[in-house]
């Protein structure tokens, strides 16, 4: 990889502070950020780039993702979550092979890295095919093998999502110096039983992995199970154990003062998904309490089938401005807020060394061009950041060390071969012949 050096730009380091450096010079040394400063750093480097006086800033954490349904984008629109996956989702996934998952996994991954995104937290299923291509596209990533149980039957042993998991941890997880990480899991609540809590929440403390989990996405999940237990989601996975390593909750719509205190007291992460949410008419998360009470906070996209669009910087917005609207509070969530969970927070949440611009961390960065007509003039970066500025805006990809997008061309991925697997062999596979 080499050492680079970046300068003329704008830096946003993602520090307590929110630190603006004007003219910065960043250092790389292979996949780690040697240096940051307004002077250069002394010896030479293998590269130099000039990145034309524009913002560089941390690369996104998108932390709650299903990026092999970018296949089914726009699929059954207009359902609420569950009538959306008992009806639509479920059967067409029912189809899936590794080739349909690897093209749509691909297609996700263009996207995600176009528009910023240089870490996510995946769950789903083939996820051998999924974790070979993001590790050729070059960005970082916590895999998780969605498990599910209806069956009455249960062997952690011969469970087949079970064994998938062990499977997995085994052949990937700290896979070229931490790149990948495996993350156990269970679906949600709803989709399972204690059988499967237990045996998972102990193989994650055994193999000091870290916890991924659907909780309290729908009022109907929240209350159904508080019906069957009298208890919450967060609530009765504590009691089986679940929560007790590095975990993190998606959606958590219809969580409690409650199951906040007790998220804050395991330090467990809320991954909040806005578009999606609102989209399926799921609710709005109260996030600005959650983070009053202490709990960390990171911002994902769900999957495309959700949400339509792998696009971080439109769920900051969403984010923002959704909070200010439903408590009437404009100072609700900051742009710094917002762009901390995107950043520092998401990372934080996955376990990793990144969302920051700081001698040590991992060389995550991104361009965006501050000189598009979207973001001109420019009274405060932050705010352009999460109000203005689109997906489209980044110009540059780093991730680990790597510059694997740079105005437009992919070095990492070969997108019309991509497309082509999409249209001629996942679509026809999942829908039919056109």
């Amino acid at each position: 990889m080499g050492t680079i050096l970046l300068h003329n730009c704008r830096a946003l380091l993602m520090d307590e502070a929110g630190t603006l450096l004007d003219n910065a010079y960043v250092a790389v040394d292979g996949a780690n950020i040697a240096s940051v400063g307004t002077t250069r750093p002394e010896g030479t480097f293998d590269r130099e780039i000039d990145c034309g006086g524009n913002v560089l800033m941390p690369g996104l954490v998108n932390a709650h993702t299903h990026i092999p349904m970018t296949l089914l984008r726009g699929y059954g629109g207009g359902c609420d979550l569950h009538t959306w996956l008992n009806q639509w989702i479920f059967p067409a996934e029912d189809k899936l092979d590794g080739r349909a998952v690897r093209a749509g996994t691909g297609l996700a991954l263009a996207e995600l890295i176009a528009s910023g995104v240089t870490t996510i937290a995946d769950m789903y299923m083939f996820c051998d095919e999924i974790t070979d291509e993001v590790v050729k596209a070059g960005i970082s990533a916590n895999i998780a093998r969605g498990a599910t149980l209806f069956a009455q039957d249960f062997d952690f042993q011969t469970y087949p999502a079970c064994v998938e998991t062990r499977e997995l941890v085994e052949t990937w997880h700290g896979y070229n110096q931490g790149q990948i990480l495996v993350d156990a899991c269970i679906h949600g609540e709803y989709t399972s039983r204690p059988d499967l809590w237990i045996a998972m929440a102990q193989y994650a403390r055994e193999k000091n992995l870290g916890m991924h989990v659907h909780v309290s996405e729908t009022q109907s999940e929240h209350e159904e199970c508080k019906k069957r237990w009298g208890k919450t989601p967060f609530q009765i996975l504590d009691r089986h154990g679940v929560w007790d390593t590095r975990a993190i909750a998606a959606h958590c719509v219809w969580t409690t003062e409650e199951d906040w205190a007790l998220m804050a007291e395991k330090k467990v992460s809320c991954i909040h998904n806005p578009v999606s949410n609102l989209k399926l008419g799921s609710g709005v998360a109260w996030i600005p309490a959650m983070k009053k009470a202490g709990v960390n906070i990171g911002l994902g996209t769900d999957g495309v089938s959700s949400n339509n669009s792998h696009d971080m910087f439109e769920e900051m917005k969403f984010a923002a401005i959704i909070h200010n609207g439903v408590t009437h509070d404009p100072l609700a969530l900051l742009p710094m807020d917002v762009l901390r969970m995107a950043t520092c927070q998401g990372a934080q949440a996955l376990g990793r060394r990144t969302g920051r611009i700081q001698a040590g961390y991992t060389a995550d960065l991104i361009l965006v061009d501050f000189d598009r007509p979207n973001l001109t003039p420019c009274h405060s970066v932050a705010d352009n950041l999460v109000y203005s500025t689109r997906g489209s805006d980044v110009v540059m990809n780093m991730a680990r060390g790597n510059i694997i997008y740079k105005d437009g061309i992919y070095f990492t991925l070969d997108l019309e071969r991509i497309k082509r697997e999409v249209s001629d062999y996942a679509m026809p596979l999942l829908f039919g012949a056109p």
